[in-house]
């Protein structure tokens, strides 16, 4: 999916269901706040209005992704494998943090390529990173030769 079409997707989220989820919670609010209104029906109304509003949370997180134009891939690979990618991790780690019961996640990456990780002078890929993961109070192991590299990090999943 190209870019031109991620951004016209998101503003047709935008303008379509988010406005909708938006107005629909509206109406449930003034349901709620109507002195007619039984008091058993506004406990039920409440949990749909807070279910409504989970969901336009997550139409609206959906708008950035699509909205992102920033690249995983160095340039030359196809946006819509970065695209895929993106989507892939974010997943793996809702999954986690949602129904594992885990206390800690280690995320890797390893590829076969000439190897050579480490801090370099003038750039602040790799430093960057290791800032991030204390941040975390996470771990980073790099482990490079010249047959490949792998990246691992692991932090708890109370800083997630």
């Amino acid at each position: 999916m190209s870019v031109n079409e991620r951004v016209r997707l998101a503003q047709e989220l935008h303008d379509g269901i988010a406005q909708d989820l938006v107005g629909l919670g509206y109406s449930i609010d003034a349901l709620v706040s109507a002195t007619d209104t039984p008091h058993e029906i506004r406990a039920g109304l409440r949990s749909l209005r807070f279910a409504t509003t989970g969901l336009v949370e997550k139409v609206r997180s959906e708008i950035f992704v699509l909205r992102d134009g920033s690249e995983l891939l160095a340039p030359g690979y196809e946006a819509s494998t970065q695209y895929e990618l993106k989507r892939i991790f974010a997943e793996l780690l809702s999954n986690v943090v949602e129904h594992s019961g885990a206390t800690y996640l280690t995320m890797s990456v390893a590829d076969n390529g000439n190897g050579g990780v480490k801090a370099k002078t003038g750039h602040h890929g790799i430093s960057g990173i290791s800032e991030r993961v204390r941040g975390l109070d996470g771990e980073l192991d790099i482990k490079s030769t010249n047959k490949g590299s792998q990246i691992s990090i692991t932090v708890p999943l109370a800083k997630l």
